[in-house]
């Protein structure tokens, strides 16, 4: 199954309190962290919470 690596590029701060819930709950603690998720849809949808805030992009995984 692909990843997701989400990186933040803008602060919380400011934000509702939902959407600094949703970065916590990424695992994304300041400006610049990066965490990889598997692409599920329960992933997209936090993701969609607080896009304008990261930035997203689909990470192959090579292996056998």
């Amino acid at each position: 199954m692909a990843k997701l690596r989400i990186t933040q590029v803008r602060s919380g701060i400011g934000g509702t309190a939902n959407q600094r819930a949703t970065l916590k709950t990424l695992g994304l603690r300041r400006l610049h962290a990066r965490v990889e998720r598997e692409d599920r849809p329960e992933v997209i949808g936090m993701i969609r919470t607080v896009e304008h805030l990261v930035t997203v992009e689909r990470v192959e995984e090579s292996g056998s």
